[in-house]
C-alpha cells in the first residue's frame, strides 16, 4: 500500500474535541454530565440572520462566488473593523475563509516555508501548534504563567523576535485564559514589534466583541500605525454572533497577504455559499442587541466562576476580562488522590473529575500550560452553579 504524506503524521486530532466526545459518550450512557469543555457560545444569532438566509435561498443563483468574498460581505466587514478602530482599509485588504481556523491555516501556508519559525505565547489555542506542525514550521513558545496573569511581556517578545521568526501569532482576548490586554499593554508590545521589521504579525482576535469591565479592544495597529503593512487581523462570525456552525472567517491586512489568501481559496474552497454569505452580512451589519446582551451575560457568568474558584484553597485563577473562559491553576491537586485515584498531572485531574463528578474540562497541557485546566462557561446558567459546586466538592475530597 502506498504511504501517506509525512505531513499527515504531524496532524493531530483536537484535544478539545477528544474531551468533548468523551463527555458526549458518558452522557449517552446515562451519566449526568456538565460540560465545560468545548468553546462554543451556546446561543443562536438574531432572527434577522435567519431571515436573510431564507431570503437568499429564495433567489439562489446556484453559481460560484468570489474567492475573496462577496462584495456585500467585504463591505459589511469593512464597516465592522472601522467601528473597532481600523481605518483606511479597502476590499483589496480583505479575504475570507471557512471559519477563522481555515484563515489561520491559509496564513500559515502563505507566510511560512518549511523550517521557518513562528512564535506565540503559551497558553495558546491548541490549533496554533497543530497548524505550525503540519506546515513544518519551527515553533518558539513564550511561556506566560499565572504568576504573570498569562500575559506576554515586552521583554519576552523582544527576546523571541531577536531570533527573527517569520511570524508572530498573537491572541487577544485569549483562548484559553480569557485574559485581555489593556491599551497600555498593547502599546508596549507594539513598540517592541516596531524594532523587529522582518516578522509578520497575525492577531487572532475573534473575541474582540466579548470584552468586559470597560477594558476595550485594542490592536497593535491602533498604537503604532506603521505596523499596518505587517499586521494581519483575523476575525470570525462564530463567537460574537453565535454562528460557529456557519463557518465564516475573515481577515484584514496588507494587500499582498489578502491576495495570497484569495489565491489559495481559488485552489480549494472557491468561495463561501450564498446563503452563508447572506447570513454573515446580516450578522455584521444588522442589529447588535444579541451580541451585546450575551457579552453582558458572559461577564456575569465570569463573576460566578471566579468567585467559586477563589473559594477553593490553593487554586489561583487570574481574572479573565473577555471571551468565555477561565483558566485556573489546579496544580495544588497534584500529588493527591481522589477516591483512591492518584492525580499526578492535569490530564489525570480532568479524567478523575469527569469520572467522579461528571464535569468535563480540558487539561491545560493541551494549551501549553500543564498546571491548569480550561473552563468554558457558556453552558446554561442552571448548569453553571452545580458544575462549579462539583469542582469545589472534588477538591474538598482530595486526600
Amino acid at each position: 500500500m502506498p504511504k501517506l504524506a509525512q505531513r499527515v503524521g504531524r496532524a493531530k486530532p483536537s484535544a478539545i474535541m477528544v474531551i468533548a466526545e468523551k463527555a458526549k459518550q458518558l452522557k449517552a450512557a446515562g451519566r449526568d454530565i456538565i460540560s465545560f469543555s468545548i468553546g462554543v457560545p451556546n446561543f443562536l444569532p438574531g432572527e434577522h440572520v435567519y431571515a436573510a438566509a431564507r431570503e437568499s435561498l429564495s433567489h439562489d443563483s446556484g453559481q460560484y462566488g468570489s474567492n475573496r468574498g462577496a462584495e456585500p460581505l467585504l463591505d459589511a466587514f469593512l464597516k465592522h473593523i472601522e467601528a473597532l478602530g481600523f481605518s483606511g482599509y479597502s476590499r483589496m485588504n480583505l479575504s475570507i475563509g471557512i471559519g477563522a481556523k481555515q484563515v489561520l491555516y491559509n496564513l500559515a501556508e502563505a507566510l511560512l516555508d518549511e523550517g521557518d519559525e513562528i512564535c506565540f505565547a503559551a497558553p495558546y489555542w491548541t490549533s496554533y501548534r497543530d497548524i505550525a506542525d503540519i506546515v513544518g514550521a519551527k515553533i518558539n513558545v513564550m511561556h506566560c504563567g499565572p504568576e504573570q496573569n498569562y500575559k506576554l511581556t515586552p521583554t519576552q517578545l523582544d527576546a523571541a523576535l531577536a531570533r527573527k521568526p517569520k511570524v508572530f501569532l498573537f491572541n487577544n482576548p485569549s483562548n484559553p485564559t480569557g485574559m485581555v490586554y489593556t491599551a497600555g499593554e498593547i502599546a508596549a508590545l507594539a513598540d517592541v514589534l516596531v524594532k523587529h521589521p522582518d516578522t509578520w504579525v497575525i492577531t487572532d482576535d475573534i473575541y474582540n466583541s466579548m470584552v468586559f469591565d470597560g477594558i476595550g479592544y485594542h490592536n497593535f495597529v491602533f498604537a503604532r500605525p506603521e505596523l499596518r503593512d505587517r499586521v494581519i487581523f483575523v476575525d470570525s462570525a462564530s463567537k460574537t454572533y453565535g454562528m460557529p456552525g456557519w463557518r465564516v472567517g475573515l481577515m484584514a491586512g496588507p494587500e499582498a497577504v489578502a491576495k495570497a489568501i484569495t489565491t489559495l481559496n481559488s485552489n480549494h474552497i472557491t468561495s463561501l455559499p450564498e446563503v452563508i454569505t447572506a447570513a454573515a452580512v446580516a450578522a455584521l451589519s444588522g442589529p447588535q442587541d444579541v451580541p451585546r446582551a450575551k457579552c453582558a451575560e458572559f461577564a456575569g457568568k465570569r463573576d460566578l466562576v471566579v468567585a467559586a474558584l477563589e473559594a477553593i484553597p490553593g487554586v489561583a485563577c487570574p481574572r479573565p476580562q473577555g471571551a468565555f473562559y477561565a483558566f485556573p491553576d489546579i496544580s495544588a491537586a497534584f500529588g493527591k488522590s481522589h477516591g483512591g485515584t492518584k492525580i499526578s498531572n492535569d490530564v489525570e485531574f480532568c479524567a478523575a473529575l469527569l469520572e467522579a463528578k461528571g464535569v468535563a474540562c480540558v487539561p491545560g497541557s493541551a494549551f501549553g500550560e500543564p498546571r491548569a485546566m480550561r473552563i468554558s462557561y457558556t453552558c446554561l446558567t442552571a448548569q453553571l452553579q452545580p458544575g462549579l459546586q462539583r469542582i469545589q466538592q472534588f477538591f474538598a475530597e482530595l486526600t
